[in-house]
Order: C-alpha cells, then structure tokens, then sequence
C-alpha cells in the first residue's frame, strides 16, 4: 500500500524532460527518483532543516520562517524528520502551500519513515506537494541512505537554512552538500548555552549568513514580502484585554504556562482558560511540554 492510496508511485529517470532542472546539475545525482504527488521542473525551492530534538524555539522559529516563505511563493524541502523538518512542511500544509519532502526510505507505507508523520505526507500531497525518494519501495533505509538523501535537499533548493544543529547532525551535512554545490546557506543563531545551536553557530563562525528572518532569504533571492509578515504574530489579533495581554507576552517568544502567569500577573486558572481558548481559536499552539507559541 502507498503512503497515500489515491496516489500512485511514480519514476523519473536522469535525461527525462520532468526530471528537475535543479538535481541535474549537482555532483553525483540520483539517476532515478521515485515520487508522489506534483513533481515540477523549475521552481524556487528553499530547504529549511535542524534537529530532531529541537527546543520550543527552533519549532517557532521553523514555524515563522517556512510559514513566510511558503507566503511568499517558495516551495518548503526538507527531510520530514521529527523536530525541525516536520515543522517547516507543517507551516506551508497549514497555508496550503506546496511543499517537497525527501525520505531516506522507499516511500510503500511498509518502509515509509518516519511513521507518525504519515498522515503529514498526505497532508503534502493533497496540497499540490510532493514526496521524493532515490529508493525504491520496499527499502527500509539504513545509516546510509538518510545522509545521502541530504545532498538532494540541497540539491533541489535555491537556498538552505539551518535551524539548532549539533555539531554533528544530519543538517550540517546537509549544510556541507549546500557549500560543495554552491547553494546559498543561512545557519539561525541560538543560545550560548544550548547544544543544539552550537552547529549553528560553527557554521557562523565560518562565514554562514546569520538569518534573522525569513526577510533575509527573500532579500537574498529578490523575492518581495509584505511587512507584517516578517513579526511573527502580525495578524494575530486579540477579542479581549486578557488574550491581548497573553499575546503580547508571546510576542517576543514561546513561553510555558507558569512563566506566562508571571509576565501577565493573572492567575493560573485565568491562564488555563486563556490557552485553551487562544488554542481553540487558532491563535497559538502548544509546542509540547506545555509550552506555547504564536500561530501565525
């Protein structure tokens, strides 16, 4: 059975008219891609990657930064992975934007990784986007194979930007197959003190462009891209003075309930109420770990 059972799964071989313009012009391409959903040609592709044990940070950033980007008419690669990956396809599926994601494994439902993304995959291919493996189905992946497949996100994408890396991970070598084929490369910083951005800021050390926004890659490609749509939280308006106070408190970043009792003076019942409303009404999400962020 496939991923998605109204879809087939289709090859494309190197020397083919669709195979993308883009891959055909790296070192080492991969002679036969087998995909679901929409597969084009030309089109400007930005890869956005980072940790699989990301902080509520790096899932809002990925959030803000895909989310804009998706806005502004670039189509979203990255791996589908946990963590970073899943929430930059997830910011362009929630706009119906297009979206490619590259898998390690064949993409038959038996092999697909990883499983509870599935119905994200879907989610993808119902939004005009596409899944792309070099593997065929029936091909679990191995340590291999999920390395190799990063050469193709790169490939594909007119930039790459890193959100929290170790300083070994998978998204820094994603990062090293931008540099080996001259792609555009943005690393985003992070705290000193957490693991998880230190690759990011190896990478700026050795002369990575810090990305502050989404504005930073548009700018970078000529693309245009309103105001508003470079704050996170914009468009976001309040019905009351209570929400009004919860999200300007989320404004400058993702924050856990008793923190944000302690920045809004209100109680936890009035938070409790509050989050659960804000959620209902699509004006913030719950990271995980009970901690909440802006929903643009």
């Amino acid at each position: 059975m496939n991923v998605v059972s109204t879809q087939e799964i289709k090859i494309i071989k190197m020397g083919d008219a669709s195979y993308p313009d883009s891959l055909a012009h790296i070192a080492n391409p991969p002679q036969t891609l087998y995909y679901q959903g929409v597969m084009k040609t030309k089109e400007l592709c930005v890869a956005v990657v980072g940790s699989r044990s990301c902080s509520a940070y790096g899932k809002q950033v990925a959030l803000d930064i895909a989310g804009q980007l998706a806005e502004a008419g670039c189509t979203v690669v990255s791996g589908l992975a946990p963590g970073i990956d899943t929430f930059a396809h997830l910011a362009a599926v929630e706009r119906q934007k297009r979206t490619i994601a590259v898998l390690g494994t064949g993409l038959d439902r038996k092999s697909f990784y990883p499983k509870e993304n599935l119905r994200l995959a879907q989610r993808i291919v119902e939004n005009q986007g596409c899944l792309i493996s070099e593997y065929p189905p029936h091909n679990a992946g191995s340590k291999f194979t999920f390395p190799q497949r990063n050469r193709i996100i790169a490939g594909l994408s007119h930039a790459v930007v890193v959100i929290e890396a170790k300083e070994k991970s998978g998204a820094l070598l994603t990062a090293q197959w931008a540099k080996k084929q001259g792609k555009m490369l943005f690393a985003v910083p992070g705290s000193i003190y957490s693991s998880t951005s230190s690759g990011c800021h190896m990478l700026i050390q050795q002369g990575t462009k810090l990305l502050q926004n989404a504005q930073d890659i548009l700018n970078a490609l000529n693309i245009a891209i309103s105001q508003t749509a470079n704050i996170p939280g914009a468009q976001i308006t309040a019905d009351n003075k209570e929400e009004e106070i919860v999200l300007q408190a989320l404004q400058k970043g993702p924050l856990d309930a008793q923190t944000l009792m302690e920045k809004t003076q209100l109680s936890a019942s009035q938070i409790a109420t509050l989050l659960a409303i804000l959620e209902i009404k699509g004006k913030i999400r719950n990271l995980g770990a009970n901690i909440y962020g802006l929903k643009n």
